[in-house]
């Protein structure tokens, strides 16, 4: 992530009170590639937010809210609530899910944007 925070001077996350609040992660590689293929790209933006979360000592079970961008969102939904369910645990956090014409990186099809709650 630093050489996005550096380049676009933002934040992955920022604690907030109680709450933890990721920035949008999308499906990017180190070298800031995005896979081609959708269920990669899907798998590698939810391991790009479990290492956010995780640098906080937080995982899943802490998100307590959830929206999801999506370019195609009709043609990929069922794509990505498969990869979403093979990370996300019960109880689920809320979610709403967005179709939109584009993203920040070229290629990307989905940004998820995330709230933790910080145990005490």
């Amino acid at each position: 992530m630093q050489p996005i925070y550096d380049t676009y001077h933002f934040a992955p996350a920022v604690i907030d009170g109680e709450y933890l609040r990721c920035s949008g992660m999308i499906g990017l590689h180190p070298d800031l590639s995005v896979p081609p293929d959708p269920t990669a790209q899907f798998t590698l933006a939810f391991e790009n937010l479990h290492a956010l979360l995780a640098e906080a000592g937080l995982t899943f079970a802490d998100v307590i809210e959830m929206t999801t961008y999506h370019v195609g969102l009709r043609a990929h939904m069922q794509e990505f609530a498969a990869v979403k369910d093979g990370f996300m645990p019960s109880p689920y956090a809320a979610w709403t899910a967005v179709g939109v014409t584009e993203l920040a990186s070229p290629g990307a099809l989905v940004e998820i944007q995330a709230t933790a709650r910080i145990p005490h």
